[in-house]
Order: C-alpha cells, then sequence, then structure tokens
C-alpha cells in the first residue's frame, strides 16, 4: 500500500534537493549535483553587469573541477526556505555565505529538480 505524498512530504523533499545542491557543489559531487537538476536547467547571475547563463551540463562540469570547493568551510553555510509548492512545481530560496538564490523546482517521476536558478554572490549574510 502507498501512502499519500503530504504537503510537509512534499515541502521536506523540495528542501532536500536545495541541500544536494549546495552540498554537492560543496563537496564537488558532480553525481550528486546531476540528481539536483533537471537536464533542461537554466541558471544565470549577473557577474561583471552581464547576464551569464549556465546549464544543467556546465553546472556538473564545473562541480566535477571542484569549483565550489574553493570556498572556504565557514563560508558554506546557506539557510533554504521553501517559499511555496503547488502540485508538482515548487519555489524556494537559498541564502548563504557565499550565495543568494531563488530557486524554481519540478517533480518527475517522483523526483525534486532544479529547473530555473537565478544567482548572486552573498556579502556575509546571517544563515541562522
Amino acid at each position: 500500500m502507498t501512502s499519500a505524498v503530504t504537503p510537509q512530504a512534499d515541502r521536506d523533499a523540495v528542501a532536500a534537493t536545495v541541500h544536494d545542491y549546495f552540498d554537492s557543489w560543496f563537496a564537488g559531487d558532480a553525481e550528486r549535483m546531476r540528481r539536483a537538476l533537471h537536464p533542461e536547467l537554466a541558471k544565470r547571475g549577473m557577474l561583471r553587469g552581464d547576464l551569464e547563463t549556465d546549464t544543467a551540463e556546465s553546472m556538473v562540469a564545473a562541480t566535477a573541477e571542484g569549483f565550489g570547493t574553493r570556498y572556504e568551510p565557514a563560508r558554506r553555510g546557506y539557510r533554504v526556505d521553501v517559499v511555496h509548492v503547488h502540485g508538482d512545481i515548487a519555489t524556494a530560496t537559498a541564502v548563504g555565505g557565499v550565495y543568494v538564490e531563488y530557486l524554481h523546482l519540478v517533480r518527475v517521476d517522483g523526483r525534486w529538480q532544479i529547473v530555473n536558478a537565478l544567482w548572486a554572490h552573498a556579502a556575509d549574510v546571517d544563515t541562522t
């Protein structure tokens, strides 16, 4: 017998996906990153006045190369807030010592994945 997915279970699963995304980045775990991302990810951020776009593949490659591991462990903390879940779509934010990200997620085949991300570098922010 399969139990129904509760709204809190959805919120927990969305948050877990965001944690997979950040934790894999900081650990250099490319396979965990791949699981957190939808293959059609569009990740955008303003850098030096220009809009930069990344894909799922570019994020997985950068993770494998260890780009996220260069940050000191003390700066890697972050807070995840699941803003809203509606059926198979969700919005979450992640605010930390390195990044601020606004994330859209979709549930595909029972698994949450990040499909859109908008990010900026963070100043020192409170992650509690």
